[in-house]
């Protein structure tokens, strides 16, 4: 449900659509829908996700928004994210309430992955 003056959809630019959209459906099980060569969407994530074609990215390092996805386990999700294409540009962390990791996506877009929940014991 839509609600009046808070966040409803962001997009993400994709030099490779192809690639990220396989690394975003076999890392977090993503659906995508096609909207022409050039754009892609995927619904039931949190929040509406969509792409387009460019060969811009999404990085912190140039100012951009940081997307942070939530994982109940944080080395389960960093195993996925390395597995199928991602890469870990800042191994996990830990802040007052949690811990995290930031990775981009075959586009070369970073995003981050947090956790409320303890690391594993050894």
């Amino acid at each position: 449900m839509n609600q009046h003056e808070k966040i409803n959809y962001v997009e993400f630019p994709a030099k490779d659509m192809e690639a990220t959209k396989q690394f975003f459906s076999v890392a977090f099980g993503w659906e995508f829908i096609d909207y022409g060569p050039d754009y892609a969407a995927v619904s039931d994530q949190g929040i509406e996700v969509g792409f387009y074609r460019s060969e811009l990215v999404a990085s912190t390092a140039t100012g951009s928004v940081l997307v942070v996805f939530y994982s109940e386990t944080l080395e389960e999700t960093l195993a996925k994210v390395e597995k199928h294409g991602g890469v870990i540009v800042k191994p996990i962390i830990s802040f007052p309430g949690g811990r995290r990791f930031q990775f981009v996506d075959p586009s070369g877009n970073e995003l981050a992955v947090w956790s409320d929940r303890e690391a594993p014991k050894a």
